[in-house]
């Protein structure tokens, strides 16, 4: 059964979802829990911003961000009583889905728990989807969650 599941959080309602259903998981079989955040820093550059302000201003904010992220989720997971270990990462010069996928076989996960958007059609094609490339790719099981407005919850 699973004993090392792994998660990418991003903060977002989505992806707590997902976080939820893995503490669910992690406390029926005893797993253990590890906490990924990626920081895409990327996704936001616009191309017309001077390189030494985003990577001196931009940046280390958004890595910032991203480990109070993965310390509030971290406390989210351990008041449940479930073991947790996190991970910071920067994308460059892969992609998200690149890292969660390689973390999962370092590691070694058993399962991936992603809270997804459910994009359809033009919104699918024109965003991509992360949650989509690495269930393509990852070497273990990926249980995708969806958001409370596409199961219809919300």
């Amino acid at each position: 059964m699973y004993q090392r599941i792994l998660v990418p959080v991003d903060g977002s309602s989505t992806s707590n979802r997902g976080l939820d259903e893995a503490i669910k998981l992690a406390k029926l079989t005893g797993a253990s829990l590890r906490l990924i955040h990626v920081v895409d820093a990327l996704t936001f550059a616009t191309g017309s911003e001077l390189y030494g302000v985003y990577a001196s201003d931009v940046v280390p904010k958004m890595k910032e961000l991203g480990q109070q992220t993965l310390e509030q989720a971290k406390t989210r997971v351990q008041q449940q009583g479930v073991k947790v270990d996190t991970l910071l990462f920067d994308s460059l010069p892969t992609g998200v889905s690149e890292i969660v996928v390689e973390q999962a076989r370092t590691w070694p996960a058993d399962l991936i728990v992603i809270g997804t958007h459910g994009r359809r059609g033009v919104r699918r094609l024109l965003l991509g989807s992360d949650a989509e490339q690495i269930m393509r790719l990852a070497p273990v099981p990926v249980l995708l969650v969806r958001s409370a407005e596409v199961a219809g919850q919300a």
